[in-house]
């Protein structure tokens, strides 16, 4: 069940402070998370909330801000509670966990916002096109900070989305819409019902983006001919395809460095 939006934003309080000081406390808050769960199967929402001025200042990327003792909100911290919920649990018990606690995450802005902007694997069409869907249900709420992702630069939420999934989006939804919120959109539709060979299709259009974008990728005329492509793609087991059926960018270079290392050994 989707947590009932507030108009005021709030992120889970030990995600603001110093990168130490969030470090420790989110370590705690995993620990914490993963007993809860062996206990009661369950993820209870976080025992101390802050609001999010707007305008203040979100870190998603590790790169966006060096200044390691400044105070505010340094969201990609948040990763380090993966690690700490995997701690608790045997490992055959781990993906049920990981599953329960993505739901659990989606239903909430700040879990939403993360699973976004950093999601972590599988990467499937299907998988990427629930946490956009639930990032777009959060899209009025989240519109009132500015984030870093990279270096020197701030930026609205539709200008975050757009630099992380313009590509994925054209690949999607070719010449889509003008509107960020409304690319996104058609693309999560187009996402979620997409069968083997329309993912493939996207895949196909984003490859060559990928390939532009990387320039440490040597081979790169093989590695942008869509016969080589569409070939290799099509050879891909189940399972290693579905891990790229979103055409989300670092999954399909994750691919390509692949192919990349076969050509070298040849």
């Amino acid at each position: 069940m989707t947590t009932e939006q507030s108009p005021v934003l709030e992120f889970p309080a030990w995600l603001h402070g110093t990168t130490a000081a969030i470090l420790r406390k989110v370590r705690a808050e995993g620990k914490w998370w993963g007993r809860e769960y062996l206990e009661t199967g369950a993820f209870p929402q976080p025992r101390q909330m802050r609001a999010v001025a707007p305008g203040e200042v979100l870190v998603m990327h590790s790169g966006a801000e060096f200044d390691l003792g400044r105070t505010g909100w340094w969201v990609h911290l948040f990763g380090e509670v993966f690690t700490r919920l995997d701690e608790c649990v045997q490992k055959q018990e781990r993906q049920p966990m990981e599953e329960a606690f993505e739901s659990f995450c989606l239903s909430t802005p700040w879990g939403a916002l993360y699973h976004a902007v950093s999601p972590p694997p599988p990467h499937s069409a299907e998988r990427m096109a629930n946490r956009l869907a639930s990032q777009l249900r959060f899209w009025e709420v989240l519109q009132g900070p500015r984030y870093a992702f990279r270096f020197g630069k701030r930026y609205t939420l539709e200008e975050l989305m757009e630099d992380l999934w313009h590509k994925t989006l054209e690949a999607w939804c070719p010449q889509g819409p003008a509107s960020v919120r409304e690319h996104l959109s058609l693309t999560v539709e187009r996402m979620a019902r997409a069968n083997r060979e329309e993912s493939l299709e996207a895949v196909l259009r984003v490859m060559p983006a990928v390939v532009e974008m990387d320039t440490d990728l040597k081979h790169r005329e093989e590695l942008r001919d869509p016969g080589f492509l569409r070939e290799r793609l099509s050879a891909l087991p189940t399972k290693k395809f579905e891990d790229l059926s979103s055409a989300y960018i670092y999954a399909v270079s994750g691919q390509l460095w692949d192919w990349y290392r076969e050509l070298e050994r040849h």
